[in-house]
């Protein structure tokens, strides 16, 4: 492939060529808005507006558009966005899909493109993975709208219609993609107009696009009624499922007679079935009194024995779910995140129920359901960002009809890679991780290591605890805390510990980050999160208490923005942020994600990935 791009030259190059006269544009407009108030920037909207309704196309208006919303968020942020994060921009503005790797600023770019989209009045929806980063970008980015007297909405879940309905009517959305399409959903089941919540879908920009379109392209969002009762079936099931002996196949060999096997079901970790053997089959008849076990009057204890040993053959606690306050929480595979609201189907959810000795819910059935894959093309216009699309460039064409463009990186990347380390056992692995830890620690490099579960996560936490090390732990169970940890991670000195780093959203800085700091400090003040975030905020506000707090962050951030680039340099003289994988995921680019959250701008780092034979994927 290489010497055939050196001859015809590569697809993304090809295209950057056409953008780059239009980005050209933006930057020679850079002095003319730069030269205006606070007042009449932000009068603009209004103008570009005029324009619009005056017969122009989007198109004619972009350069301006883009060229105010990258002076006002220079004014308010005090980032200015790169020419690469213009080109980026562009390209989700002309419906396609801009691959640019971790800490590029993408939530800036998506920020450019959304305004330039809003002054159409039709609105624009960008969808996050998760509540948290919908609310945090639409706070962060929500800075730049208000100043550009742009309406800025968030639909998180829990809320109310009429709350949901303001929030789709503003310019600019920001939400999840269960939210979106399960309020759609919720939309064609209304008896009357009036009460739907959503109003067209004209354009959308989806964060993190491989793992929503293509990850979750065919999970179906379902909303469901209330069905029967709960059965005593379940808890039978389950007890009768505990009694079994498993044999576990690596995958299922349809030739092979598998009842030769010594077991009473068969676990098949590569397709995650369990299937009862004959011996299973007999001891069945034997507890449930029946001739017949695959006699059709049995379909019903058939399928909830089936669910029972998949339930405990299958699904591992920790890894698949967690046990929260009694409650039984699905784990995001991709991103280890908690699947709020989120239940298995097909009564799965109540065998685990069953298997773990919680509240058995009672059955529901199916009245609305749409895949995300089906949801997303209703948009008149989608467009998406990531790290890594490339490797699902097919996909997207086939499927959506998307093209994937590679933005360049605005500072060449330095990150050393070093080849994969590999160990016997996973023992020695670990031992091997722990001590790159302590070495790391002693210059106060700082680390951050990557696990694939919730209990590996857990494991490593013990292992350091026991040699005295201080650290942070980030995984389903404390993502309450995440932007505060992954945003402390690139400290002198600090050791993290992340499940799936895929998507979190948050930058990590090396020496620390100066916005979070203050923060922390003003809640320690007294101050609420919501006036704290507001503080930082610049939202039209007379709110005496905001105005006190938002003095005081003023002096919080200059102060700890003078300590951070110490302590950055510092850190960059130790060589970076060191990444440690301690294993590789299924899907490729998680492993590129973790990498990528090193070396952002230009910045000094290293990874290297620890595996061993007795790993899943090995």
């Amino acid at each position: 492939m290489g010497l055939f791009d050196k001859i015809f030259g590569n697809y993304s190059k090809k295209e950057l060529a056409k953008i780059e006269p239009i980005k050209n544009k933006v930057l020679e407009l850079e002095s003319k808005y730069a030269d205006m108030s606070d007042e009449e920037l932000g009068g603009q909207t209004a103008i570009l507006r005029g324009k619009l309704d005056e017969l122009s196309t989007l198109d004619d208006v972009l350069p301006d558009a883009l060229a105010v919303c990258r002076e006002a968020a220079f004014r308010v942020l005090g980032k200015k966005p790169y020419p690469v994060q213009i080109i980026g921009a562009i390209v989700l503005h002309q419906g396609r899909i801009a691959e640019m790797k971790t800490g590029e600023g993408k939530t800036l770019v998506a920020c450019l493109a959304a305004y330039a989209n809003s002054l159409t009045g039709k609105g624009v929806h960008v969808v996050t993975v998760n509540d948290y980063l919908a609310k945090f970008q639409s706070e962060e980015m929500g800075k730049v709208f208000h100043f550009l007297n742009t309406s800025i909405g968030v639909v998180l879940t829990g809320m109310n219609k009429e709350q949901k309905r303001e929030a789709y009517n503003a310019d600019i959305t920001y939400g999840t993609n269960n939210e979106f399409g399960f309020d759609y959903l919720r939309d064609n089941m209304v008896i009357y107009k009036k009460d739907k919540v959503q109003r067209e879908h004209a354009f959308a920009i989806v964060d993190e696009v491989d793992s929503i379109l293509i990850d979750e392209a065919r999970t179906p969002l379902i909303i469901s009624g209330q069905g029967d009762k709960s059965t005593k079936l379940y808890s039978l099931a389950d007890r009768f499922a505990k009694t079994l002996k498993p044999v576990t196949v690596v995958e299922m060999d349809d030739k092979a007679d598998n009842d030769l096997l010594d077991g009473d079901y068969i676990i098949d970790e590569k397709a995650k079935t369990a299937t009862l053997t004959k011996s299973g089959v007999k001891k069945a008849e034997k507890a449930f009194n029946v001739i017949n076990l695959m006699d059709a009057d049995n379909m019903t204890l058939a399928h909830h024995i089936n669910q029972a040993i998949k339930a405990n053959g299958v699904m591992k606690k920790d890894i698949d779910y967690v046990v929260k306050d009694g409650e039984v929480l699905i784990v995001d595979e991709f991103t280890g995140r908690i699947m709020q609201g989120r239940r298995f189907n097909d009564g799965l959810h109540q065998a685990i129920e069953a298997k773990e000795g919680v509240e058995i819910a009672r059955e529901s059935k199916t009245i609305a359901t749409i895949t995300y894959q089906n949801y997303f093309r209703l948009y008149g216009k989608l467009s998406g960002m990531t790290g890594t699309a490339l490797t699902e460039e097919d996909e997207f064409r086939e499927i959506y009809k998307l093209d994937v463009i590679e933005i360049p990186t605005n500072k060449p990347v330095i990150r050393i890679d070093h080849p994969d380390v590999v160990f016997k056992t996973e023992k020695g692995k670990f031992n091997a991780v722990i001590e790159q830890v302590i070495e790391c620690h002693k210059k106060g490099q700082p680390v951050l290591v990557g696990t694939v579960s919730v209990e590996k996560s857990e494991y490593l936490s013990r292992l350091l605890k026991n040699k005295g090390i201080k650290h942070e732990v980030l995984n389903a169970k404390h993502h309450d805390r995440e932007a505060m940890i992954v945003a402390q991670a690139g400290k002198y000195g600090a050791v993290t510990i992340a499940t799936n780093m895929a998507g979190r959203g948050t930058d990590i800085m090396l020496g620390g980050n100066a916005e979070y700091k203050s923060l922390a400090d003003l809640q320690k003040m007294g101050y609420s999160e919501e006036v704290a975030v507001e503080a930082a905020g610049f939202s039209n506000t007379q709110d005496e208490e905001v105005l006190a707090a938002r003095a005081e962050y003023k002096k919080l951030y200059a102060k700890y923005s003078e300590e951070v680039k110490e302590l950055a340099e510092k850190v960059r003289e130790a060589g970076g942020l060191y990444i440690i994988g301690t294993e590789r995921h299924e899907s490729r680019r998680i492993d590129n994600q973790l990498r990528g959250r090193s070396g952002r701008q230009g910045d000094p780092g290293e990874s290297t990935f620890f595996l061993s034979l007795e790993d899943d994927l090995m």
